[in-house]
Formats: structure tokens, sequence, C-alpha cells
């Protein structure tokens, strides 16, 4: 743990070198036939908010072990197998340039977003066809910052209304766009409806990733920008989860009124995920130390910069995991199979936390270890199936032929 740490670069997106070895060619049919079979975009509609009720105890709350890592729960706790098994299973696309935001769409086809590019892209199911769609005017790409989250409306099948987060010259914000594909090719999204400013923009620490909850509402992780007392400034949007209706507006409920501010403390969200009862977890870069996976509790105080990983202190939320931030520096993350599914940037690997309720069952994971380099998104396809998507072409990689790809697994 730190304690009123200086801003610094060590904990954010992570560059470093690269040791892939000869990967095995990968069949475009079979994750055809894994997407076609149907996806169901994380956070599908159902009732109740994202979170867990106020005073709920995060596990793992003694100190952790020589790994970084707290230790595991008593053995006798239900939950998924200590140990787990991953299959990449198909390659739906490759040569995608810096992709970030990933939506599937209903029939099995994927949207992905383009942070430098600032474009959004239809990638055929079974083909793995690239087509460009449309781009987001007002993105202004730049160290980490550009077109970044992308997440499809809960009533998409009938409003075709696609939402992204993006950073502009002046702030980070959320528009949305409707998607009609009897428009000319390249030209299928119309102009962005503006339903969210004002979020602070920085060269690093933009936050980016949005999601639809259970409850239906908006969901939108954020960063302090280096500037770290944004985070502990609950009238400033930096360094946040918000939460707010589709219109941009704030939800009855949140925890304080007329504020989307769901919770605070943070330093850098980029990865949201519910379980299946429901709760919000986040993932969030750590500077020097620790990277954090939190269970999200509205209100609450995640801690940063006044700790970093474990404060052990009143009125601060620990986090369930942690993680040496050359292990990991986390961006997107799913659910399914009993755990929660983080993708590594830094760290170049997909980490496995095997969860009972709210407590780790075993110790985190590592799975395909500098296979595929950085990743950066995890998305839920229903059952054991997730995409995972790379990031070597987003400046601090090291790209190969091919990069960046979008991979189908099977997990368990």
């Amino acid at each position: 743990m730190r304690y009123g740490s200086s801003p610094g670069q060590a904990g954010s997106e992570g560059a470093g070198g690269r040791g892939r070895g000869v990967l095995a060619a990968l069949a475009l049919a079979g994750c055809g036939a894994l997407l076609a079979a149907g996806c169901s975009p994380q956070g599908a509609p159902g009732a109740g908010p994202g979170g867990s009720p106020p005073g709920t105890a995060a596990a793992g709350s003694g100190s952790p072990g020589p790994s970084g890592r707290p230790p595991s729960v008593p053995p006798e706790a239900a939950g998924p197998p200590a140990k787990g098994t991953v299959t990449v299973t198909g390659e739906v696309a490759k040569g995608l340039e810096s992709p970030w935001g990933v939506a599937p769409l209903p029939g099995g086809d994927l949207l992905v977003a383009s942070r430098d590019k600032g474009t959004i892209s239809r990638v055929a199911a079974g083909s793995g066809a690239v087509t460009r769609i449309g781009e987001v005017p007002g993105v202004a790409p730049g160290g980490e910052g550009g077109l970044l989250g992308l997440a499809l409306s809960p009533a998409f099948a009938s409003d075709r209304l696609v939402y992204v987060y993006f950073t502009t010259e002046s702030d980070n914000r959320i528009a949305r766009l409707r998607y009609d594909e009897q428009r000319p090719a390249g030209q299928q999204l119309g102009a962005p409806d503006t339903v969210f400013r004002g979020i602070p923009k920085g060269l690093i620490h933009n936050g980016g990733r949005i999601a639809f909850g259970p409850d239906k509402m908006l969901y939108a992780g954020t960063g302090e920008t280096g500037d770290t007392g944004l985070a502990q400034d609950k009238k400033s949007l930096g360094g946040k989860i918000l939460r707010m209706t589709p219109d941009g507006d704030p939800v009855h409920g949140n925890p304080e009124a007329d504020s989307v501010v769901y919770s605070y403390g943070h330093r850098n969200v980029q990865g949201l995920a519910w379980d299946k009862d429901k709760r919000l977890w986040a993932a969030e870069f750590g500077q020097n130390t620790w990277d954090e996976l939190n269970l999200i509790e509205p209100g609450a105080n995640y801690g940063w910069p006044e700790a970093e990983g474990k404060a052990g202190k009143p009125g601060f939320r620990d986090p369930v995991a942690v993680w040496k931030t050359d292990e990991a520096s986390p961006s997107g993350i799913a659910w399914a199979e009993g755990s929660v599914w983080m993708a590594g940037l830094k760290g170049k690997r997909l980490w496995r936390i095997p969860l009972a309720g709210t407590q780790l069952v075993a110790e985190p994971e590592p799975f395909l270890e500098g296979e595929y380099g950085r990743l950066r998104t995890v998305v839920p396809l229903g059952g054991d199936r997730l995409l995972l998507v790379t990031s070597e072409t987003d400046g601090r990689g090291s790209p190969e032929a091919g990069d960046d790809r979008i991979l189908t697994l099977t997990v368990r």
C-alpha cells in the first residue's frame, strides 16, 4: 500500500517488450459458428441496480501474500474449481488498428471502435470481413484518449442506438449515434447526440469503459487524468464510476441526488462487469504497486490517492484482489463460469478470478501469458464463451503480422 503517491505513469497502460511464440493457425469457421449461436452483451437487461447493497464486506481483507494477492477463502466455500481452463477456439478478425470498445450485434456480428482512427467497423461472423460503418466526429486521439468505450442501447433492436465514450479537445463525453444499415457504406452512423459531457480529459487516465447494467442504466468508468485530487472530489467527474439514464440524467437512487457519481476514489477504471447476482465489479489501474479488482458499492470510497491497494483504514473499500502492476495493468473484464476474467495490458495475460459470491475461492490464475501481447477487452458471449481483444497497435505494443486480433475463447 502506498499513501500520498505522486501521479506517475508506472501503473498506467504500460509498455514493454514482447516475447510471443509462434501461434498456431486459427480457424475462422469455428469462431463464426460460435458467434452465430448468439451473443449476449455484458450487462443484459434485468431487474435491480448494478452493485451490492452498502455494507457488504469484500473478501480477502487480509494482508497480501508473496504474490501481492490476498489469501483464498476457506475451501468449504462454494464456487468454481480452483483451477480453470482457457481454450482459444477461433480468430474472429485480424489486422485491426487500435481496437478498444467491442459490442456484439444481434445475429453474431460485432461492432468495433478504433481508438486512434475514431471509426466504428462491423466484423462479419464467419468470414471475419471488416467493414467501416462510420466515424465519430470530434474524436481527439492522443495518449490514452480517443474513441474508447462502445455499448448498444438496451432497446437496440428497436432504436438502433450505439453509445460511445470518447475524448475531444476539451473533455471526455458520451454520445449516441443511430445505426442505419440502409444508408451508403461508410455512412451508416447518424450524427452524434451528446448525452453527457464534461468528464475531465488528460494525456493519461481517461477511463473510457461504458456498459448498460442489469437495471438498463448506463455506467461509465472514468480516470483522474493524472490529477490525483479529482478522485476524492465528489463534485468532479474524474476518478469515478458514473451511473446515469440512457439520456444522461442522474438516476433516482444514486448516492447523492442530482449527481451521476456512483462511487469515487478511483485512479483509472477501464473494466466493468456484473456477475450472475447483479453485483458490479470494476478493474482499476494502480500506480507503482497494486492494480485492483473491486466490488462496487454505491457511494463507497475506493481510496485513491490516499491508498493504492489495501488501505486497511475506516472509510475506504479495499479491493477483493490485487496484482503487481507489471503482472496486470488491467483494462476490460467479463464475468463467466463463476469467475471474473480480466485482460492485462502490461501483464500480457488473461486473469481468472474465481469467486463464490463476493469472496475469492482460490488464487487468481493467469492464462495466455505473452502469447498474444497486450490484452484490452473481454466480452461475454454467454455460457463459457468469451471474446478477447488484443492491443498491440496502440503505440505501446510491439505489433506483429496480423495484429490486432479478436479471438474467441471457451473458459472454465
